[in-house]
């Protein structure tokens, strides 16, 4: 049950982190007058709701603090999609689908087998965690170079999604865990031939096993 809403900041809501041990992340407890979601046809089934994704990053095994961040950090208008309850799901019209469940589960240990441009360069294998933000996972490597160039090193916007100047290839994402790029990747990388691979990595959470290589 997950309803997908455009909305421009300052959205309104009132967050507070989920209570239940079993049920993390964050949920909507108030649509406040004068943000953007109190104008939305669908503002009476916000309260209640978990937020899932903010521009196609996942947000939803985060705690309140790291979920801020990257509402900040998205530009506006941005993406966020919410977990309904059925009934919720029902009133804004939203069709009740069937979930599959994650091949891995957050906090998993996954291998990420790094490829860099360099024929010199040997390829690192980092073992992260299922949920980390691909980005930072990279940068945690002094020897990834990520940003390749000045202007790519000085105008990065900061893993806010704006610059694309993060995108990687994606060349085995583990057998289809990783899923499709998303439309707002589609939009910023383009559709040049040999761009098909090629994904945002502070859009991307990671989700399994994985290589991938930098451009």
């Amino acid at each position: 049950n997950i309803l997908s809403l455009q909305l421009e900041k300052p959205l309104g809501l009132i967050l507070e982190e989920a209570s239940d041990a079993s049920n993390s992340g964050v949920i909507v407890t108030q649509v406040n007058e004068g943000g953007s979601a109190y104008n939305s046809p669908s503002a009476s089934s916000l309260p209640n709701s978990k937020i899932v994704k903010v521009m196609d990053v996942d947000v939803s095994s985060m705690g309140f603090d790291d979920v801020m961040d990257v509402i900040v950090d998205a530009p506006s208008p941005l993406v966020v999609e919410f977990a309904l309850s059925a009934s919720a799901a029902a009133a804004a019209g939203v069709e009740t689908q069937e979930e599959a469940a994650p091949k891995y589960k957050v906090g998993t240990t996954v291998s990420i087998k790094v490829e860099q441009p360099e024929g010199n360069k040997a390829p690192i294998t980092l073992e992260a965690k299922v949920g980390d933000n691909l980005r930072k996972t990279l940068l945690s490597n002094k020897d990834i170079e990520l940003y390749r160039g000045l202007k790519k090193k000085l105008g990065n916007c900061g893993g806010g999604g704006q610059c694309g100047y993060c995108a990687v290839e994606l060349i085995d994402n583990g057998d289809g865990v990783w899923g499709e790029r998303s439309e707002y990747e589609d939009m910023k990388i383009g559709n040049k031939a040999g761009t098909e691979g090629h994904r945002l990595a502070c859009m991307n959470n990671i989700v399994g096993p994985a290589t991938i290589k930098t451009l």
